[in-house]
């Protein structure tokens, strides 16, 4: 796993997003936000047991 800085983007620093606020930026629901996560369509981090989920990795789903 790549740390946290090697995630960051020109700034200098990368908005990792919970799932529910995916849920709310894609519309989707709690099954279909995990299903992106668990088939890899949406990149994600995990942190402990949290999964986080890169800004950056909204912006190359939604352009896919």
């Amino acid at each position: 796993m790549a740390p946290i800085d090697d995630l960051a983007g020109p700034g200098g620093t990368q908005e990792l997003l919970t799932v529910p606020q995916v849920m709310a930026r894609l519309q989707l629901g709690r099954s279909a936000a995990y299903d992106l996560l668990r088939t890899r369509q949406l990149a994600s981090i995990t942190l402990g047991r949290a999964r986080r989920i890169p800004s950056h990795a909204l912006i190359d789903f939604k352009v896919a």
